[in-house]
């Protein structure tokens, strides 16, 4: 695609003839990520749509138990070590990133108490700093408090070639993190960064706690009793893991979010199949949910009909391709 034809399209958003959606899924096509055709529009100064949840609680808990299904089973709950995407979801049951994104691609805040911008200043104009205010009154699972201080180790945990984080790629531009006090942090890149969400916002952006973690950086990474027994800031406790099979949650009773979440327990069971996951849920109604049926369309619509759940169809940011390896000339 050609400056000229990308300029076309963002100036459709602003006139309100293409949708934020749409403009993001077309980015997604063209080899994107969905974080980055946001920022894309945010560095053009399309403002950030408000986001609308179609679900408002007006009381914590009262849900039950909600039974999830993988088709895999996650194997660590450390998100630096997430192996795919059953790992992170298991982690974002305890932890949780400064920010996440919605279905439009636009960044909400989780940790952060807003979302940084060119707006508010905390966004630098040469794009060479964020500054992220972080939550105040948010605890740890063992009851310590979240700080700046461990928004800063998570960078240099994952920095920390002995550490061998996956989300190293992540962080790498970033040259240091500043703490400004106990709840703010300032972020500065090695050079302009239209992507400055990268780092702290979406799978690889979960924190986890320096006080248990510290002793635990570099070499010794894979040795942390939290990388099984997670103690996030998240909406569920950590009750009990079976690595390849099961993993269980309980309330948060002091969620740093009013009226989260929903459900008293949450079960996330991995194994098996697509096809079982599928029938599992439209069919027995042994769990409520399962995600990613890679199942044909009309073997859904049909356990649809005579079952007891539904398939709910919802674009996502990932796009189906192949890898090549360069480094096997054999395979």
């Amino acid at each position: 695609m050609e400056e000229r034809e990308l300029r076309t399209l963002i100036g459709a958003v602003k006139a309100g003839t293409l949708s934020r959606r749409r403009f993001v899924q077309m980015m997604v096509g063209l080899g994107l990520t969905a974080p980055m055709a946001a920022q894309m529009l945010a560095s053009a100064g399309v403002a950030q749509a408000q986001t609308k949840w179609t679900f408002n609680p007006t009381k914590r808990g009262g849900g039950g138990l909600v039974k999830t299904l993988w088709w895999q089973a996650p194997t660590l709950l450390n998100p630096h070590f997430a192996n795919g995407t059953k790992d992170q979801d298991a982690c974002r049951i305890f932890y949780e990133p400064l920010g996440g994104y919605d279905p439009d691609g636009n960044i909400v805040p989780v940790l952060a108490a807003e979302v940084p911008s060119l707006q508010n200043g905390q966004v630098a104009k040469d794009g060479l700093s964020v500054t992220w205010r972080l939550k105040k009154n948010v605890a740890w699972h063992d009851g310590k408090p979240f700080t700046a201080d461990d928004v800063v180790f998570n960078w240099e945990y994952v920095m920390d070639s002995g550490t061998a984080a996956v989300t190293v790629s992540q962080y790498r531009d970033i040259s240091r993190i500043d703490k400004l006090d106990s709840h703010t942090v300032k972020l500065v890149f090695k050079s302009p960064m239209p992507f400055w969400s990268a780092g702290f916002c979406g799978p690889s952006g979960m924190i986890i706690p320096k006080h248990l973690f510290q002793a635990f950086k570099g070499d010794k990474s894979r040795e942390a009793p939290t990388n099984l027994k997670p103690v996030g800031t998240g909406p569920y406790k950590f009750v009990d893991f079976k690595p390849g099979d099961i993993v269980r949650g309980e309330l948060n009773s002091t969620y740093h979010v009013p009226n989260r979440p929903f459900f008293d327990q949450i079960e996330m069971k991995g194994g098996g199949d697509a096809a079982s996951a599928a029938r599992a849920v439209l069919q027995t109604a042994e769990f409520d949910y399962a995600w990613n049926m890679q199942v044909e369309d009309e073997i859904l619509k049909r356990w649809e009909q005579g079952g007891k759940g539904r398939a709910d169809i919802v674009s996502g940011g990932n796009i189906e391709h192949i890898q090549l390896n360069f480094t096997d000339p054999w395979t």
